[in-house]
């Protein structure tokens, strides 16, 4: 909670949340119909959310019209706290600044934790704020959640640690968060500075899920993917509300190691670098984008309720391919792991570098906007090499009917994901916010 929290009518977040039950709505307002036994991705708690006016457009023809305001340290991530008009926006320097209503850039940042500003994050390469979510009930506590890297305190260990910490919003402006509210929930060490995830999103289970890389280098050297006590290459999952003994957060009671056998925070293991991913707010589906090593980029969906503990491969294979048998072994180096089919769950569409020219996907999300009703049920990603945009959706056969779409886009993708609406924007590594338009 907010200390010296005002009266949930008084307090500025609860207000700014009723100025946006008073925009006209469009679309489809529907709960979200998806139930989720043992709580399972989605979106939390009431998916009806009152958006801006904007006409219904037919067609399936889509386009991304960039704000007219840019970043300047770099956008990871666009995203908005539940029922709010606002877009947040990431910087990787470390810095999260506000488009109001209107797509005004506000001029000074809503947190500033950069290293240039005396903040934790170190920033550069792969390194630096990767990850925001908001709390569900962020219009009363005001708490939200970011990733990011950092340097090790800890001298003779690893030079950088992954840092998932909990903020405040200021109780008397909601424009601005307060700097010394931050609290680090886990600090994981890391040995290298590349493959550090930070995706963050909260399922319809109210739970924090958490996607962290192998820990960098080549070949996941430290072999931590498939290491069930290990904290790095997997989807983490706590419960933020309901802290334990000993732990800032609570452990949700169907964990797979919950009770042992790994670490308790461990949902699913098997990741190589899952740097974008989101639930589909209408069913639950979890889509992953996994980045690859040197042959293959991957897409998983896992479906709601079908999601607890499983195992997507890393580094015994990349891809489909068995890395023991890979021309280059997968950049490994012995002893191997050996390759398995039993208990793995391979993806659903595999990009090759040379054949199709992607080398790092760009997890998007399935489009549940009200603005543009062809594209509803549409899953959109891209590349950041190769850029392009392609959609997807799921069959009842299991597989994915995958589109690569015609088109001009934008270059050097970093992520792609829904505003409060489940409008979708792009972001790109030179600071420019796009929003996907269709005719």
């Amino acid at each position: 909670m907010l200390s010296g929290m005002k009266p949930l009518a008084s307090h500025p977040l609860l207000r700014a949340t009723l100025v946006v039950l008073a925009f006209t709505a469009c679309g489809d307002n529907k709960k979200n119909a998806a139930k989720h036994d043992g709580g399972i991705g989605g979106t939390p708690g009431d998916a009806s959310v009152a958006v801006a006016a904007c006409t219904p457009t037919s067609g399936s023809t889509v386009s991304f019209r960039k704000l007219a305001q840019s970043v300047v340290g770099g956008a990871t991530l666009a995203t908005s706290p539940p029922k709010d008009p606002r877009l947040f926006v990431i910087e990787q320097r470390g810095a999260i600044r506000i488009y109001d209503p209107g797509e005004l850039l506000r001029p000074t940042p809503f947190l500033d934790i950069s290293a240039d500003n005396k903040g934790p994050v170190l920033a550069g390469g792969e390194l630096g704020l990767l990850g925001l979510a908001f709390h569900p009930q962020y219009a009363q506590n005001g708490q939200f959640f970011v990733f990011y890297t950092s340097n090790n305190p800890v001298k003779g260990g690893d030079p950088y640690v992954d840092v998932l910490a909990r903020y405040t919003a200021s109780a008397t402006d909601p424009s601005v968060a307060d700097p010394a509210s931050g609290t680090v929930l886990i600090s994981i060490s890391d040995p290298f500075s590349n493959h550090n995830g930070g995706m963050i999103e909260f399922g319809a289970d109210g739970y924090l899920y958490i996607g962290t890389g192998d820990g960098g280098s080549a070949g996941d050297p430290n072999r931590n993917a498939q290491n069930p006590n290990a904290l790095l290459g997997k989807f983490l999952r706590i419960d933020v509300d309901h802290p334990v003994t000993g732990k800032p957060y609570g452990i949700p009671a169907n964990n797979p190691f919950a009770q042992g056998g790994g670490a308790p925070e461990v949902f699913m293991l098997g990741l190589r670098n899952p740097w974008r991913w989101s639930f589909d707010r209408g069913t639950g589906d979890l889509w992953i984008g996994d980045v690859g090593q040197d042959q293959t980029e991957e897409l998983d969906v896992l479906l709601a309720g079908q999601q607890v503990g499983q195992n997507l491969g890393w580094s015994a294979y990349e891809g489909p391919n068995c890395c023991i048998n890979a021309t280059n072994q997968c950049d490994q180096v012995a002893p191997f792991q050996a390759c398995s089919l039993a208990g793995k769950t391979f993806a659903l569409d595999y990009r090759d570098h040379v054949k199709d020219g992607w080398n790092a996907i760009i997890g998007g999300q399935v489009y549940r906007g009200g603005c543009y009703p062809d594209l509803t049920g549409w899953y959109f990603y891209t590349d950041n090499g190769h850029g392009g945009l392609t959609k997807a959706r799921r069959l009842d056969t299991g597989k994915l009917e995958i589109v690569d779409l015609p088109g001009t886009f934008p270059t050097s993708p970093s992520s792609l994901h829904a505003d409060s609406r489940g409008e979708l924007f792009l972001t790109d590594t030179g600071g420019n916010v796009f929003q996907l338009e269709a005719h």
